[in-house]
């Protein structure tokens, strides 16, 4: 019975469960929802409007989502909002899996708390354009787990988008949880009226993962959220040669380390090959991975970010990739999907940048 829509099993002449006479007219008499329509409250609901006043000073929302658990969806959108900060626009972050918030680790917030003022609740902030909301920051204990029901997810997640004081944004990155279930939905439905620029959705390249964006990229469409594109992360694993460690393995399992050896030997033979970056295939791409995905689903293809270790450290020590250029691999493919985005979606945020 959402959205106001008559139930598939009710009487004939219902006058639906948003009128005033639901649960109480002669037509109601004996069908299976009369206590439900008659107790249920009744109109438009009146957070919504709160809702849109707070997003009335955000530009433009973007939602990051994945079908799969697992595939970088936070570390991604950390870096686009710290790639985006860069660019000095105003973003917001905000982290709606409630079950497992990774993002305040991500941006090394971890151990901050959230202020109140007469304005809502203040984000956190990492540089003065960058501010994050998460239920991290409410934890008393980080290893305590979040066992809630859908409704209380909702619950949260409305008083997110309602009380939290963003000021003026040219960005909301909302950080979701995988899957399509309650945290989408109610995302969607409290922010379609305010306008969602669209969605950016993550994967990896093997099948297993690409089975599951499916349904993302269909729930999308459903909703009618637009598809921004489909970013393919952890596509093949990029570092430089010389970052690698070189074992002799034994028949019984156990290795010998020659790194020293190896990389003595071709600095005296060969030191170019100091210089190369060296590129492994660790999922299975033979299906065509997410370029033949979007392909077939007639949606954006973004680009492919490497299995970079120096960006896996950039995660689990809250920093950007982009800032020490230890990301060789990784932050020049991030940057040129930015770019890409940007182009394609937000030309008229360039021209203010520049």
């Amino acid at each position: 019975m959402e959205n106001g829509e008559i139930p598939e099993n009710a009487n004939e002449h219902c006058p639906g469960p948003q009128s005033e006479s639901a649960g109480k007219s002669d037509a109601c008499q004996g069908c299976p929802n009369q206590e439900v329509c008659a107790t249920a409250p009744k109109g438009p609901d009146p957070d919504l409007v709160a809702i849109a006043e707070r997003m009335a000073t955000v530009k433009h929302k973007i939602l990051v989502l994945s079908g799969k658990g697992g595939v970088g969806k936070s570390t991604f959108s950390a870096q686009l909002s710290f790639a985006l900060a860069a660019k000095d626009f105003q973003v917001g972050l905000l982290d709606i899996d409630i079950c497992g918030p990774s993002i305040p680790k991500m941006l090394g917030l971890e151990g901050q708390d959230i202020h109140q003022s007469n304005l809502g609740w203040s984000p956190v902030y990492v540089e003065s354009n960058l501010g994050v909301m998460s239920i991290g920051f409410m934890l008393p204990n980080p290893d305590e787990a979040v066992i809630w029901r859908g409704p209380r997810k909702n619950g949260l997640i409305k008083q997110f988008l309602k009380d939290v004081y963003w000021g003026e944004l040219d960005f909301l990155v909302v950080d979701a949880p995988p899957g399509t279930s309650d945290e989408h939905i109610s995302i969607v439905q409290f922010l379609q009226a305010t306008g969602i620029d669209g969605a950016i959705i993550v994967t990896m390249p093997q099948q297993v993962s690409l089975i599951d964006v499916r349904k993302e990229v269909s729930f999308c469409k459903k909703v009618g959220v637009p598809v921004l594109g489909v970013v393919e992360n952890m596509s093949g694993l990029c570092q430089p040669l010389k970052d690698f460690k070189f074992l002799k393995m034994m028949e019984n399992g156990e290795h010998t380390d020659l790194t020293e050896k190896v990389i003595e030997y071709m600095r005296e033979k060969a030191p170019e090959m100091l210089d190369l970056i060296a590129a492994s295939e660790v999922f299975d791409s033979s299906g065509g991975g997410a370029a033949k995905m979007c392909t077939e689903m007639g949606v954006p293809f973004l680009g492919k970010v490497p299995l970079d270790p120096q960006l896996c450290k950039a995660a689990e020590e809250g920093k950007s990739c982009f800032a020490e250029q230890k990301c060789l691999t990784s932050a020049p493919a991030l940057k040129n999907i930015v770019e890409k985005l940007m182009t394609n979606y937000w030309r008229e945020e360039m021209s203010v940048e520049q």
